[in-house]
């Protein structure tokens, strides 16, 4: 379950370990949209349903996966706002 990546220089990083389900996901909605367009942001989550949750969320939107990882009980995600701010 490890999609293994490295070199991102996120411009905010989201703590949202401890969040259930779907609070991770919401808060990188928000967090998403006070970012602006290209700009990437880094989740961090415990809740093992994020796996899934983050790669749906990016694939029905325009902001874009970049890379994902699981680090013993943790989750990190980097998600680069899409380029129309309208999202």
């Amino acid at each position: 379950m490890s999609e293994q990546t490295g070199g991102f220089q996120p411009d905010t990083v989201l703590d949202a370990c401890g969040l259930h389900c779907p609070l991770p996901l919401l808060k990188a909605k928000q967090a998403l949209a006070g970012l602006s367009a290209g700009q990437l942001l880094e989740v961090h989550s415990t809740d093992a349903g994020s796996w899934r949750d983050m790669a749906s969320f990016t694939d029905q939107s325009l902001h874009t996966l970049e890379g994902r990882e699981q680090r013993g009980d943790r989750y990190v995600y980097w998600i680069r706002k899409a380029k129309d701010a309208h999202l």
